[in-house]
C-alpha cells in the first residue's frame, strides 16, 4: 500500500449570489418602468387632453358663427300708391296737328294747342306740346312699340335733371295701367327726358291714358295730363313737355 491514501471527496455547490439577484431584479424594474413611463408620453403625445397629462392645453372656446347679411337691392316699385289727396279736376288737351318732332306749328293746323289749367299746381303741360308721332327712338321695333315721352323744363326754361318721377296710370284694351319712371333717365329726348313704353303695336285710345308729375314723395305737382293714343305705326310715339309756372 502507498503511504498516503487518497479519499475523494465532493465540492460543495457554489453559493448563490445574492448581490447579483438583486441587481437583476431592479434592471427589470427600471426597464418595466421605463417601457410604462414611454408608454404614457406616447399616450399625451397623441392625446394631449387626456386625464393622465398633468398640464392638459387650455380648453379652445367656441368659434361664433356671424349671421351673413344679405343687402336688399333697391329698385323702383311697379306700381306706386300716392298718399291720398283731393284729386284734381283734369282738363282733356286736344291733339294738334301731327309735325316733326321740334318743328313749330303751322298757323292753319286743326287741332288746338293744350289749354290745361294751371289750378294751382307747379307744372303745366307747354302750349302745343303734346304731339303724335312716329318711332323715332326704337327704329329696330318700328310699328311693333308705343309709348309716351316728353321732358319737363323749369321756370327759367331748363331742363330739370334731379329726377322728378313721372307717373302714368288708365286703360288700354281693357287692361288697367300702372307704371312709374323718372324725367332724366331718357336722355334722347334732352337732358330732363323720359319715356314709358305703353305696348308693343299701335292701340287706338281716346283719352283712356294720363301722365302727372310727382315729387319724390310721391305729392301730385301737376294734374292729371290725358291723351290719346294711334292706331297708325306714324303716330305710336306722343310726346308731351311740362313746364315750372311757380
Amino acid at each position: 500500500m502507498d503511504a498516503f491514501d487518497y479519499v475523494e471527496t465532493q465540492k460543495a455547490p457554489p453559493k448563490p449570489n445574492i448581490s447579483a439577484l438583486i441587481w437583476n431584479i431592479l434592471t427589470a424594474l427600471v426597464l418595466l418602468t421605463t417601457l410604462c413611463i414611454g408608454g404614457v408620453f406616447l399616450l399625451i403625445f397623441f392625446n394631449p387632453a387626456m386625464a393622465l397629462n398633468p398640464y392638459p392645453p387650455p380648453t379652445l372656446p367656441s368659434l361664433i358663427v356671424l349671421p351673413t347679411e344679405t343687402p336688399t337691392a333697391r329698385v323702383l316699385p311697379p306700381t306706386w300708391t300716392p298718399t291720398v289727396t283731393p284729386e284734381p279736376t283734369a282738363t282733356r288737351t286736344p291733339l294738334p296737328t301731327v309735325t316733326p318732332f321740334g318743328a313749330a306749328t303751322p298757323a292753319n293746323a286743326a287741332a288746338e294747342p293744350s289749354s290745361t289749367i294751371i289750378g294751382g299746381m307747379s307744372f303745366v303741360v307747354q302750349a302745343g306740346v303734346i304731339k303724335a308721332i312716329p318711332n323715332i327712338n326704337h327704329p329696330d321695333a318700328g310699328c311693333n312699340w308705343m309709348g309716351v315721352a316728353g321732358q319737363a323744363n323749369d321756370l327759367s326754361g331748363a331742363p330739370i335733371t334731379q329726377g322728378l318721377l313721372v307717373q302714368l296710370g288708365g286703360t288700354l284694351e281693357g287692361r288697367s295701367l300702372e307704371m312709374l319712371s323718372m324725367t332724366a333717365t331718357a336722355p334722347q329726348y334732352g337732358p330732363g327726358g323720359f319715356e314709358i313704353q305703353l305696348a308693343d303695336k299701335a292701340v287706338l285710345s281716346n283719352s283712356t291714358l294720363w301722365v302727372q308729375l310727382l315729387d319724390q314723395q310721391g305729392l301730385p305737382l301737376s294734374d292729371r295730363v290725358y291723351f290719346d293714343t294711334f292706331a297708325d305705326c306714324e303716330k305710336n310715339l306722343i310726346i308731351i313737355q311740362f313746364k315750372q309756372v311757380k
